[in-house]
């Protein structure tokens, strides 16, 4: 299941620089750049309080948005963002244009499922996710919100590699390394078979 997607209002920008986005930040407003698609960059500014919002409520890198220009209504997702060293406030975005087969590297939350029904975690054994994000190729619309790994089957000693997990269909992991532990069952401290 894909994320929700949302419209989020922008103006154009008529300066850039430093001292014209130092004053949008007085303003209220976060500078930002729609780039991509084949076209030329365009800088634009957004509500502080609805991009914070957006940023804040999880998933921000991983979610399509609609930014509306106007009558211009323009599909992203957002590529990377900056904050305030000192204050953790949102201070700039970079947003990438899409189309309906736009493919993008993202890295989504793995979620280990049915943990309550697991056998080596019944018998004392704790979860350890060793890669909390998988990184994924897929087109921009098709981003999963999550990747579950059922851990149902697994043991004391168990673990699933990348090679095993299920991902939805159009989503490829992207493999640094073979085959890596995704998560396993490990043993509690003085166990013995």
């Amino acid at each position: 299941m894909s994320r929700k997607s949302y419209e989020i209002v922008a103006e154009m920008r008529d300066r850039v620089g430093k001292g014209a986005a130092r004053a949008l930040r007085l303003a209220g407003r976060v500078p930002a750049v729609v780039y991509g698609d084949k076209k030329p960059p365009l800088a634009i500014s957004l509500s502080f309080k609805e991009a914070d919002k957006r940023l804040r409520a999880g998933g921000f890198l991983t979610t399509v948005a609609t930014v509306v220009i106007g009558e211009e209504k323009i599909r992203v997702i957002p590529k990377d963002y900056h904050l305030h060293v000192v204050k953790d406030t949102l201070s700039h975005i970079d947003f990438l244009r899409i189309s309906d087969d736009t493919v993008v590297t993202v890295f989504v939350p793995v979620h280990a499922v049915n943990q309550d029904k697991s056998v080596g975690m019944k018998r004392g054994g704790a979860l350890s996710i060793v890669h909390h994000e998988i990184e994924c190729q897929c087109r921009a619309d098709q981003i999963p919100e999550s990747i579950d790994v059922d851990v149902t089957t697994l043991n004391i000693g168990d673990s699933v590699h990348i090679e095993g997990v299920k991902l939805p269909e159009g989503v490829k992991p992207v493999i640094h390394e073979k085959n890596y532990t995704v998560l396993s069952i490990t043993a509690p401290v003085g166990f013995t078979e």
